[in-house]
């Protein structure tokens, strides 16, 4: 039945919904930040279910082709570890991610010339050329065998192909989640419910207060049949040649960064992280469709130019276009706490604080919805105001959000209390003793505010 009026709706008519799986555990996303929520969960006694709509685990990791872990040192300290390490290494093992070793981070000019182009440098510091850090270049098939393995030996029972619909809510608690599938609608319930879809689905659909915000999206895509020595080669031994080039192909793909291109552990395969398109609402069918379109304009327009201008690029080739877009910013959870951009630049340290990135710390607090119990929040739509967001949106810093929230969801299970009674000194813990570093001990350039109270 239709109403009228300004905007037509159509009325559905009330159904029940099978339920299909029950766990302590539901977590909705299995990108970087939901797959760490998961396996730790599970590996801390808990039975958990994980729901994905792509078929794959990874996310924006592997379907969105982001292919550079960083944002995960500071200077030469490593402070993201736990799962995150585990996942490099595991990919090490197969060839499948590279890394810079100890002796070769820092300022040196050799170690820029070998490393550069693989994306492995420090973009927060100012001087140039950017010293080389920790950070790791992987290969997104690689990324989905791993998570697929990890999830699998962790016993979390997987539901991919699972388009998440609805929160189930009663009492102001979350009990599950309904997803639309192949098999039509179905039920998930869950006795505590993490929302890592990237996008807030979850706990905006159980009414949870946020803020809707936006930034750019990216169309990213890989290339083959590269010569990346011959590419080298031009940009370090002909520099004032290769300015005008590289500057004209930065502009046919309408935006990216300095670096349009980086190797990957494939030979002859780059990724380019562009083009960068702004304007559009990660929400919107409607923008998301238009950026599908005008980034596939952008980047055969480049693969042209490239082809004829670049050395190194003469037989190059599109080999993917990355399934999922580039989406960074659209809704933002507004919870116990909310990150500022001061915050972030002042290093701020949180007597509960759960995860590091860089240089900043994330307090469990903005993990916890307001006004919804049995809820928890990890990723890049944790409670942060759009400009902090911007900078703490990383893939490894989301990963121990993850990682910190699925500890504390078993925690809660165990003792009995709602996840925002959670121990946070054992949290803290509990993180410790599992690989992680959750930022309860402040580096010396950290403001302390505050500690826990015993």
């Amino acid at each position: 039945m239709m109403k009228q009026g300004v905007s037509a709706f159509a009325t559905e008519p009330t159904r029940d919904v099978p339920i299909v799986a029950t766990a302590d555990v539901v977590v909705v996303g299995g990108g970087p930040a939901g797959f760490s929520a998961a396996v730790a969960a599970a590996r801390n006694g808990a039975s958990v279910c994980l729901v994905e709509r792509y078929p794959y685990l990874g996310g924006l990791a592997s379907g969105g082709m982001v292919l550079v872990l960083d944002d995960m040192c500071a200077g030469a300290e490593i402070t993201v570890r736990g799962l995150c390490q585990e996942v490099i290494e595991r990919l090490a093992r197969r060839g499948l991610a590279v890394f810079p070793s100890e002796k070769e981070r820092g300022h040196d000019p050799a170690m820029w010339r070998k490393w550069s182009r693989w994306g492995l440098f420090d973009f927060n510091v100012r001087t140039r050329p950017h010293p080389i850090c920790y950070a790791a270049a992987f290969d997104p098939d690689g990324w989905k065998r791993v998570s697929n393995e990890m999830v699998a030996e962790a016993g979390v029972t997987l539901r991919l192909h699972s388009w998440f619909s609805h929160a189930l809510v009663g009492d102001g608690a979350i009990e599950g989640i309904v997803v639309d599938s192949k098999a039509g609608r179905q039920a998930i319930m869950g006795a505590v419910v993490i929302d890592a879809t990237g996008d807030l689905d979850v706990a905006a659909s159980a009414g949870a207060p946020f803020v809707h915000a936006g930034y750019m999206v990216t169309t990213v895509f890989r290339l083959g049949g590269v010569d990346t020595e011959a590419a080298e080669r031009f940009q370090f031994e002909e520099p004032e040649r290769f300015a005008v080039p590289d500057k004209e192909a930065r502009r046919i793909i309408g935006g990216s960064w300095d670096y349009w291109w980086l190797k990957t552990p494939l030979p002859g395969i780059v990724w380019c992280n562009c083009p960068h398109m702004t304007g559009l609402d990660g929400l919107k069918v409607e923008d998301l469709t238009e950026a599908e379109f005008e980034g596939r304009r952008r980047i055969h327009a480049l693969v042209d130019y490239a082809r004829v201008n670049l050395p190194g690029f003469a037989q190059c080739y599109v080999i993917d276009i990355a399934p999922q877009t580039g989406v960074r910013q659209t809704r933002l959870l507004d919870g116990e706490y909310v990150v500022t951009k001061e915050d972030i630049a002042r290093r701020v340290q949180f007597a509960d604080s759960i995860a590091r990135g860089r240089d900043y710390y994330t307090p469990y607090r903005a993990l916890l919805p307001r006004g919804i119990d049995r809820l928890l929040v990890a990723g890049r739509h944790y409670s942060a105001t759009p400009p902090a967001q911007k900078i703490s949106r990383e893939i490894p810093p989301c990963m121990a959000m993850g990682e910190a929230a699925g500890i504390a969801a078993a925690m809660a299970l165990d003792a009995g209390v709602p996840v925002r009674a959670v121990d946070v000194a054992m949290l803290q813990r509990k993180l410790r003793a599992q690989g992680a570093d959750p930022g309860d001990t402040p580096r010396a350039e950290a403001r302390v505010l505050e500690t826990l109270q015993p």
